[in-house]
This record gives structure tokens, sequence and C-alpha cells, in this order.
């Protein structure tokens, strides 16, 4: 055999077959789950179908999305963040608190609310980076102080556990359009959370796969030593997705501060694990180093379809949590088959 043959021969052991790279991908097994999903509830619910249950769907996906992106991005790079539900409400309330206080233009309560939060995302990074505290202990210390910041500081300035109005303010109406409003098309409204929430999918799934930032991502979450061994800018890339995180959670607080004008300051404690699980079921691993963004889309919709499929079945809503906790285990391990999968067929 000639040398030009056995190069030929390499190449083609080198290329991975259409079924290995179809098995490989992370979201496979979260979109075959939605499928599932969608023909159930198409099964059993009559009115799932309708075009204003589905717009009702994807707003309840959107919600979640927007936060199940930036934590998908953070579980690949090997951490969690469990102060993520809560600083939904902070971004909310210092928006809101701000503006009010200060007789200010919405939009730059909106302004100090995106610095407030990034910083927080930032200390959660710093944090991680310099005590080398799993994120676990260091996110769960965040979750607890903004708890009580919120709580606290909202009775202080306000008096009450919910902030005043600001609906009749310079630039409400504005702020609104952009993060609250709703797009009629064909007769059916859909949010515009939807597009903020497609927007993010597209822009984290450009940054994994098709820029640096997306390889150092990978290597921090497969091993962060060898990735510094190597110049992965370790640090830098652990406090960006930390902040990553923050500002998915500044579009999600500016919406619902201007969705319902007013923020009751308990909210959002719980939130985090649905954005997580968003993102296991979209085939991140909890170990990092794999997922994609659009499987924590596929998640999030799955989430969506559920939660009110089950309303629109006329089930009892009490059922949700089981599902939700079923879906997860299911996908986990139709995750795991998949892999492996994948790894038999190299």
């Amino acid at each position: 055999m000639s040398a030009t043959t056995e190069a030929r021969t390499d190449e083609r052991i080198l290329q991975a077959s259409p079924l290995r790279k179809l098995l490989g991908r992370p979201e496979l097994g979260s979109v075959v789950g939605a499928i599932a999903v969608f023909v159930f509830f198409a099964f059993f619910a009559d009115s799932f179908l309708r075009a204003s249950s589905l717009s009702t769907v994807l707003y309840a996906a959107s919600t979640i999305g927007i936060m199940a992106v930036p934590v998908a991005l953070l579980m690949i790079g090997g951490e969690f963040d469990l102060s993520a539900g809560v600083m939904v409400t902070t971004s909310a309330l210092v928006s809101s608190m701000f503006s009010y206080q200060m007789t200010a233009n919405v939009w730059v309560g909106v302004g100090v609310s995106l610095l407030v939060t990034l910083a927080i995302g930032a200390f959660n990074g710093f944090m991680l980076t310099r005590t080398k505290l799993p994120s676990f202990i260091i996110t769960l210390g965040t979750f607890l102080m903004l708890t009580g910041l919120n709580l606290g500081f909202t009775k202080l300035i306000d008096g009450t556990v919910s902030t005043k109005t600001i609906a009749d303010m310079e630039g409400f109406p504005s702020a609104r359009e952009v993060f609250a409003s709703t797009l009629t098309i064909g007769g059916v409204g859909f949010k515009v959370t939807i597009l903020w929430w497609l927007a993010l999918v597209a822009v984290a799934s450009w940054i994994l796969l098709r820029t640096r930032a997306g390889n150092w991502i990978f290597a921090v979450g497969g091993n962060k030593d060898a990735a510094r061994a190597v110049g992965v800018p370790v640090t830098r890339t652990r406090i960006g997705l930390y902040m990553g995180v923050a500002f998915g959670a500044w579009i999600a607080g500016q919406h619902l501060l201007f969705s319902y004008d007013v923020v009751q300051s308990g909210e959002g404690v719980g939130n985090e694990l649905i954005y997580i699980i968003a993102a296991v079921i979209g085939g991140c691993l909890i170990t990092g180093g794999y997922g994609s963004a659009v499987g924590s889309a596929v998640g999030a919709l799955i989430f969506g379809m559920t939660s009110k499929g089950i309303v629109f079945a006329e089930w009892n809503p009490d059922w949700f949590k089981f599902f939700l906790g079923a879906m997860l285990l299911l996908a986990t391990l139709l995750n795991a088959w998949v892999r492996k999968r994948a790894e038999a067929t190299k």
C-alpha cells in the first residue's frame, strides 16, 4: 500500500461518522425528551396545540431559559451558582428603589441595577478564585446574604416587603417596551422575553462553538489545572461566567419589574434549582466540561411544556414537581446512555 493510500485511510478513520456526530451532541437526549413531552400533552390536553397555548408555553420557557442559558455555560465551566434565583429579585429591587428614591428616569435605575448585578457576579467569581472554596459554599453564602439584603433593604427604604409603584415615572413606558412588551403575530401575543431568550441562546452558542472563550470554558470545566498549564486564563474565564449569570439575572429582573410594576422582596428563592435542572435536562454534566446552550433552551422548553401542559390537561398542579423530578432523572440517564453510545462508535 502506498504512502498516499495510507494517508487517505488514516483521514477516513479520523473522520467522525454522522451517527457518531449525532450521538455526540449534548442536546440529543433533551430533544428526544421534548418531542415526547410535546406528543404526550398534545394527546392528553385538547387545548395544548392552540396558538395561544403555545404562546403561553413559550413565555413560561423563556422566563426560565433566560437564566438557564448562562447557568448552562457556568456548569460547562464546572461551577454552580445557587444565588441566581434571588439575584433576579435583587436586580429588580435595585432598579425600582433607586428610581423611586432618586426620582430619576427609570432608565437610570435600570443602568444602576446592571452595574450592581454584574458586581455581584464578579464578587462570586472573585471569591471562588481567591478562596479556592467550592462554588456551592461561595454561592450559598451569596444566596443567604442577598435573601437578607432584599428583605432588609426593602423594609428599611419602603417600609414594607414590596417596592413602591414606579409606573407613573419618566421612562417606564419605554422600559416596559424593551423588557415586558407583547408582540402580536397572526393575532397571537408573544412576550418579548422569547426574543431575549433566543438572542441569548444564539450568542452563547456562538461563544461556545466559534470563539477562543468557548474553548476556554470547555477546558476549564474539563480540568482547570490542565487548562491553566496550557495557558488558559482560568481566573478570568470563571469570573466572566459568573458575570454572565448576573447579566441573565439583570434581564430577568427587569422583566419581573416592568411586568408587574412592583416587586416582592421574597421572590426568587428556589428558582436557582429550576435553572440548574433545565441545564441538566438539556445535557449539561454536573462534573462540567460538557453541554450546550441549545440544550439548556430545550430543557427550559420542556419545563414550560410540562408546567403549562398540566394546567391545560386540567390536572392537579401539585403533580408538577413529580413530573419535573422524573424528567430530571430520565434526562440524566438518557444523557449518560447517549455519551456511552457516542464513545462506543469511536
